[in-house]
């Protein structure tokens, strides 16, 4: 296949630009004829090849989760004025900065061109399209009304990235403390205990376990400097790795559902995405099954997920949709499974789960506020409780030579 630029004039003399990825040059003008337009001129791209920046721009370029939001707005409303799908696609191809993301976008406009349905095209790069965007495209295609099924889809994405994005920001002040407290610490250990373990030695002096533990650890890292680095590097590749296998993250979840600080959080946040992402789900025709399956992968925590799969089973088997979410009310707030109750009985179920959506990220984000007014007694418990040992350790020495003295 060949990436080419071209110019094009429709038949009404509007001239437009657009890119594609297609056998040759044949058949890059049997589809701008297909289009109603002729080509001008066209250059062929050679974006492919090993040696250009571009590739390996392509190859390695994250793409962010935000860039997916603007992908599904500017596509929304540029079908809504009444672009063709394949146009729109080519705009966003240029207008894009991610190299990967073009490159995608290219590879989906020429699928489209030659026939294929956008999210049959989007179900190719599942790395950058989850099975939500891909659902939400395919109910929107079904039903006719792609452009309100991808803003339906962007909203709901942004509003899943706004909530990440203040639950990290809430996680921030401690996480730069701790590091802080770290570096300060073992600036303390390599060069003022040193100096105060050497003084200690010249004066014989009888030191209590606190300090030689202490000292033990100061002459580690001073004469094992290299050893320490790799145990600090092993320690946190074994929790990464740790972190990616199924127990790993069973235990991570277990530990973030049961944590007294935290919990409350954790469940509002999952309630949040589940609620908004049934509700949009539903409301763009999707049937509950799959829609129950979808949101199963977009809660990531593994207790949540088996509620999720046993309301999928109950569902499968004729029972209502809240009937396990009011079961698991340790996991689920009481009120979501009152609300899908509600839902049910009203034949209102995606805008209640909309609502639910709506309270439960309001809560999040009110939380997140004063989550570093929560966070804060324990971080200087845990300072003061370091500090104290250090001080102690370092001044039971001293006080006891200057008796002595």
């Amino acid at each position: 296949m060949s990436h080419f630029s071209y110019t094009a004039e429709k038949n009404d003399g509007e001239v437009y630009k657009g890119v594609a990825e297609v056998a040759d040059r044949f058949e890059l003008y049997s589809l701008v004829r297909r289009e109603g337009g002729r080509i001008i001129s066209v250059s062929e791209e050679n974006s492919k090849s090993w040696l250009s920046i571009k590739y390996w721009n392509s190859k390695f370029s994250t793409i962010k989760e935000y860039d997916k939001v603007l992908l599904a707005r500017n596509l929304g409303a540029m079908l809504s004025a009444g672009l063709a799908l394949a146009r729109a696609l080519s705009v966003l191809e240029r207008q894009t900065k991610n190299p990967r993301l073009g490159e995608a976008i290219s590879e989906i406009a020429s699928d489209v061109r030659r026939g294929d349905t956008l999210n049959q095209s989007l179900a190719k790069y599942p790395n950058i399209f989850t099975p939500l965007f891909v659902a939400m495209v395919r109910a929107g295609e079904e039903s006719g009304d792609l452009a309100g099924a991808l803003k339906v889809t962007s909203d709901q994405m942004e509003r899943m990235y706004e909530l990440k994005k203040k639950v990290r920001g809430a996680l921030l002040y401690p996480c730069i403390i701790l590091i802080a407290i770290g570096g300060i610490g073992i600036l303390m250990m390599t060069q003022v205990v040193p100096t105060l373990a050497q003084t200690f030695a010249e004066m014989d002096a009888e030191l209590p376990n606190s300090t030689q533990l202490v000292i033990g650890m100061s002459n580690f890292l001073m004469e094992y400097t290299y050893v320490a680095l790799g145990l600090l590097v092993g320690i946190i590749a074994v929790i990464y790795t740790g972190l990616r296998t199924t127990a790993g993250r069973r235990m991570a979840d277990f530990v973030s559902v049961h944590t007294p600080a935290i919990n409350s959080i954790v469940k509002e946040i999952n309630a949040a995405r589940t609620s908004r992402t049934l509700s949009s789900l539903l409301s763009a025709g999707v049937d509950v099954l799959s829609a129950l399956d979808i949101s199963r992968e977009v809660v990531q925590n593994s207790y949540f997920q088996a509620v999720i799969l046993e309301a999928r089973d109950a569902v499968g088997q004729g029972e209502p949709l809240s009937k396990a979410f009011t079961k698991h009310d340790n996991l689920y707030p009481p009120f979501v499974g009152e609300m899908m109750a509600v839902g049910e009985e009203t034949g209102q179920t995606s805008e209640m789960l909309k609502r639910l959506a709506v309270f439960y990220e309001e809560e999040v984000d009110r939380k997140t506020k004063d989550m570093s007014t929560i966070i804060e007694p324990f971080l200087m418990v845990f300072i003061g409780a370091a500090v104290g040992f250090f001080a102690v350790s370092m001044i039971t020495p001293i006080y006891s030579l200057s008796q002595n003295i």
